[in-house]
């Protein structure tokens, strides 16, 4: 299928309601995490898949894995290699949620959400729970950042540069 075909007005015509799109949507993206896992598997052992492997470190099948993302749960296959030192960059071992979820939790928390709002946020908009120790393990790494950026000394004199025009 040609990029050109997906956004054909027959093609987008087979989805009813937003749900039936967000349920494409989230399969796509699944289907987008594991492609640039299994790339990233290559980059780490140096070799493709079906390709005979120049050390003794080979790939040694999947492991599933639920995440949490701005679609909702899903489970993934993550690929595994025999001397277990693949660590995926884009969703680290032991992680569970992808970086667009996290950025949200801050983002709600720096506008002055409280902790169970946001858990009640989350679980109204993406429709899955969050812990709210999670949440807060989420904005205690940032927090000292925050707290840093708000107590930064200020300059004596700071330029501004303002322009207006009319077209």
């Amino acid at each position: 299928m040609k990029k050109e075909d997906l956004l054909s007005d027959d093609f987008l015509k087979q989805f009813k309601t937003g749900e039936d799109l967000n349920g494409f949507l989230a399969q796509l993206q699944k289907r987008g995490l594991e492609a640039i896992l299994n790339g990233e598997l290559d980059s780490h052992l140096g070799y493709d898949k079906h390709e005979k492997s120049p050390s003794s470190n080979s790939r040694n099948g999947f492991s599933n894995k639920k995440i949490k993302t701005s679609f909702g749960e899903s489970e993934i296959q993550v690929p595994r290699d025999r001397e277990a030192s693949f660590n995926p960059m884009i969703i680290p071992k032991r992680q569970s949620m992808a970086d667009g979820l996290e950025n949200v939790i801050i983002s709600l928390y720096a506008k002055g959400m409280s902790v169970s709002d946001i858990e009640e946020q989350i679980r109204e908009v993406y429709n899955f729970d969050v812990s709210t120790s999670t949440i807060s393990r989420i904005t205690e790494s940032v927090s000292n950042d925050i707290v840093a950026w708000q107590n930064r000394p200020l300059e004596p004199v700071y330029l501004i540069v303002w322009m207006d025009g009319i077209v």
